[in-house]
């Protein structure tokens, strides 16, 4: 990494500790934050292309609470589930085992490819009190205000996957293609914050596994959102969407709210897909928000 990391302060002072645990037959590797007494855990699943370290300007933020933070299969440093597609199923299998072994009944909070991924385990069944999503995927990816795009990258990761290996494996990590990306999600004019956002990019999002593991998540990314969960979910449920998400566009958040039983919708201004990289601060300060009891005890 090159440019600075504006929340490096606050990290260096949470305490850290990396992990391993067999998850369905491979090694998942995470990262545990925070004081080890912490009365909250929450268990932070990244999105797709992500890693653990995406999501750590909002644990910057979370002051006193303890997350744990896996990279998700095929990602990062964890490696494929050996003998299974990488779909919805695999995800949600994986994340439910996870959870039972490494962050029993903590609090589960998805981010973006996360949000399906954590919605889908609660609905089907993974103990949690409480459930939180930031930039949820809340509509069908073609259906957003930048479907034309959507579009082109299902045929950037189609192509990854049909051309030989070494062409294909070139196309989905060139680094132009990660810069585009980059600047086509990042909304702040801060010069300081859209480096750090491009470092970012340029570091992490190249470390997955395989180009198959990859076109899986991919596949499974636009062909899955939120919605179908939604309605199962009885857990208290914080959305915390950005009022310019060209994915999915905020009045298809305040639809999704509606579908969940009990639900409330932060909106956050003048910020895109990337509310973990712009603005942590207010993301965090929701969900410490969300997490407090009530005067009567609970929320």
């Amino acid at each position: 990494m090159s440019a600075p990391n504006p929340y490096a302060e606050r990290l260096a002072a949470i305490p850290v500790e990396r992990r391993d645990v067999e998850v369905l037959g491979a090694t998942t590797t995470y990262w545990v934050y925070g004081p080890a007494d912490a009365e909250t855990t929450i268990l932070a699943v990244h999105g797709y292309r992500g890693e653990h370290h995406g999501l750590e300007p909002i644990v910057a933020y979370l002051e006193g609470i303890r997350v744990i933070s896996p990279d998700l299969p095929g990602f990062g440093e964890t490696p494929p589930i050996p003998g299974r597609r990488h779909d919805l199923d695999t995800y949600v299998d994986w994340l439910t085992d996870f959870a039972a072994q490494a962050a029993p009944d903590a609090v589960v909070l998805g981010h973006s490819f996360g949000s399906i991924v954590s919605s889908a385990a609660v609905a089907r069944g993974l103990p949690t009190d409480r459930l939180i999503l930031v930039n949820p995927i809340g509509a069908p990816a073609l259906e957003g205000p930048r479907g034309l795009l959507t579009r082109l990258a299902i045929f950037y990761y189609w192509a990854g996957a049909a051309l030989p290996r070494a062409l294909g494996d070139a196309l989905l990590r060139n680094r132009l293609i990660v810069r585009i990306t980059s600047v086509a999600m990042a909304k702040t004019r801060d010069r300081t914050l859209r480096a750090f956002i491009h470092d970012q990019h340029d570091t992490y999002f190249s470390r997955f596994s395989d180009r198959d593991t990859l076109h899986h998540g991919f596949v499974t990314s636009v062909s899955h959102d939120v919605r179908a969960a939604a309605p199962r979910i009885a857990q208290p449920t914080l959305l915390i969407a950005a009022e310019k998400d060209d994915i999915t566009p905020i009045t298809a958040q305040r639809t999704l709210r509606e579908l969940f039983p009990n639900a409330e919708l932060v909106e956050i201004a003048d910020v895109g897909h990337l509310i973990h990289y712009e603005t942590p601060q207010a993301a965090a300060s929701a969900i410490t928000r969300f997490l407090q009891p009530s005067d009567a005890g609970t929320r």
